[in-house]
């Protein structure tokens, strides 16, 4: 069933779990995210980041995704990450996302919270949920025009105030596409930001934060953690493996459906993590 982020969020930021925003590439790694929230009984964030909207298109990407999302027997939200231009984003509305994130990261605190604003008033009335961030989370590789800004708890508490977003992605060490779980956390500052921010808190970064860390963070408000590398990881090692061992084959649905269930079993790692 298709929801938006106010029907999962609020209720994680209360208590000791949180929600995971799987972002996905394709049909495969996207069915794989659908059978393991079902298998574990979970709501789930499907999301699609810039790479997928240039590639498929948001229009496609909606159609693709939305058809999982409506019929899984578990809560499923259609979330799109990380996106700094307004038009993309009522496409993807009208498209038929549930919910949507506005990055004004890179802009003055004023422009952020301005230009966030105009796009809650117009995902609100779609029925649909807006994401923003304040500070800059940045990138390991890729995206280099993204700053290292950590969040002020006082821009946080204006942000989250003045632009009527329905949650809010904080910058405390976490890092975008990393590898490895190498990541310090600010828990004082994460302290900080949860005392003055009533809004539920968002986490990107994940792949690259330890375990006793995500331990520690789905017990704060922190109730969205963004995941994507280590998925990216599960699938493409084993499908490198799998073309390897077998060279003389070429079809590529027999080779995703052998590398699918290691999608599964790394969604289902993470959600027994933030359970």
């Amino acid at each position: 069933m298709l929801v938006n982020l106010n029907d999962l969020l609020p209720q994680a930021a209360a208590s000791n779990y949180s929600v995971p925003c799987f972002n996905v590439f394709g049909y495969e790694d996207a069915r794989a995210v659908v059978d393991a929230a079902e298998e574990m009984d979970k709501a789930v964030i499907l999301a699609c980041n810039k790479d997928v909207v240039d590639f498929y298109g948001v229009e496609i990407a909606a159609a693709m995704f939305l058809q999982l999302a409506h019929a899984s027997s578990v809560p499923v939200c259609l979330h799109l990450d990380h996106t700094y231009d307004e038009e993309i984003i009522y496409r993807a509305l009208k498209a038929g996302f549930s919910s949507v994130m506005f990055d004004g990261s890179q802009l003055s605190l004023e422009d952020n919270i301005a230009r966030t604003k105009k796009v809650a008033e117009v995902a609100h009335a779609c029925g649909a949920t807006i994401e923003g961030e304040i500070g800059s989370v940045p990138y390991e590789e890729g995206r280099d025009h993204i700053k290292t800004i950590d969040t002020s708890p006082d821009d946080a508490a204006r942000f989250a105030e003045e632009s009527n977003v329905d949650c809010v992605a904080i910058s405390v060490g976490n890092v975008h596409r990393l590898t490895t779980p190498t990541s310090t956390i600010d828990f004082g500052l994460l302290d900080q930001i949860a005392s003055k921010v009533s809004k539920p808190l968002v986490i990107h970064g994940a792949s690259g934060i330890r375990n006793e860390d995500m331990a520690k963070l789905k017990k704060s408000r922190v109730s969205k953690f963004n995941i994507g590398t280590c998925l990216r990881q599960a699938l493409g090692h084993n499908l490198r493996d799998f073309m390897n061992e077998e060279p003389d084959k070429f079809d590529r649905i027999y080779f995703m459906k052998k590398a699918m269930p290691f999608v599964k079993e790394e969604a289902i790692r993470n959600f027994k993590l933030l359970s």
